[in-house]
């Protein structure tokens, strides 16, 4: 089975804990065609949300996500993983992650048809590229 590995740029913006803040973010990017290929919200604290995305390219699209808010993070280190969608495949992920010594900060992970896609998160670049490279 196939597998693409790659690293991706991460961009979080904080918003209220309301509803159609959201959307207002979502909207923002869409304005400047910016096509998210993955997007992840959360509570951190009532009142207080924070909405990651990726990826956002090209001058046009990063103007405008900086416009509404957005900033590439500089403490989440992502990488995206493709592959066919196959039971098991994301623990058979995670274990060879494991065994390798190099702890996850997050992982989301979707599978549609037969083909399943993995964003996982690192506290730094080194762990993001040792996990680029042993996942490859």
């Amino acid at each position: 089975m196939r597998v693409d590995v790659s690293r991706v740029d991460v961009w979080a913006a904080s918003i209220k804990d309301r509803p159609g803040t959201l959307a207002e973010k979502l909207k923002a990017l869409a304005q400047a065609d910016v096509d998210l290929e993955f997007a992840i919200a959360r509570r951190v604290k009532p009142g207080k949300c924070v909405v990651f995305v990726t990826p956002i390219k090209g001058p046009r699209q990063i103007r405008a996500a900086r416009k509404a808010g957005f900033e590439k993070t500089k403490s989440l280190h992502g990488i995206r993983v493709a592959t066919g969608n196959k039971p098991g495949f994301g623990a058979e992920l995670t274990k060879r992650l494991a065994d390798a010594g190099i702890n996850l900060r997050g992982l989301s992970g979707a599978a549609i048809g037969n083909r399943a896609i993995f964003h996982l998160a690192f506290d730094s670049s080194d762990d993001a590229n040792k996990a680029k490279r042993l996942l490859k």
